[in-house]
């Protein structure tokens, strides 16, 4: 695929403020997670150029390659997840697959009982910035780069 446009120079100041919201967005939580909500929506969503950057971007923390090679299987390795991590990848889900599933109460309860209202607010934004990256670069056929783009 070729890439379609480059909406970057085509909107600078929308490309700049959605850029401004993904680092606002979540700065309140775990930098780990954040990176993996992260890849994980952007698993789902086909988004070339987000996986290949926030794959990057956990290796760079020192994540065994392994464990985010499992992120695609999280509910079912426990070894590399725990419970706080797999309640907000599961809330990160539900909240990206709207309208075709809305986050049910028992989705909420989970998250409530390892993250405060404020990061639950945190976390849901951090979703909502990823998703319209991938909605862009793949609308968009933004190229993956021969290096990995550096997150920040």
């Amino acid at each position: 695929m070729s890439p379609r446009l480059n909406y970057h120079a085509l909107a600078p100041k929308s490309a700049k403020a959605l850029t401004q919201l993904a680092f606002t967005a979540g700065a309140t939580l775990d930098k780990r997670l954040k990176e993996l909500v992260n890849l994980r929506v952007s698993q789902i969503n086909g988004c070339a150029f987000c996986i290949d950057m926030h794959w990057a971007e956990l290796l760079r923390m020192g994540l065994e390659p392994r464990q985010v090679n499992a992120l695609a299987g999280w509910r079912e390795a426990h070894r590399f997840f725990d419970p706080k991590d797999r309640a907000a990848l599961n809330w990160a889900e539900a909240v990206n697959a709207i309208p075709h599933r809305v986050p049910g109460d028992a989705d909420f309860e989970e998250l409530k009982r390892h993250f405060s209202e404020a990061e639950i607010a945190e976390l849901t934004f951090c979703v909502g910035a990823i998703r319209v990256w991938n909605v862009l670069n793949a609308s968009f056929h933004t190229p993956v780069p021969e290096t990995p783009y550096v997150v920040g």
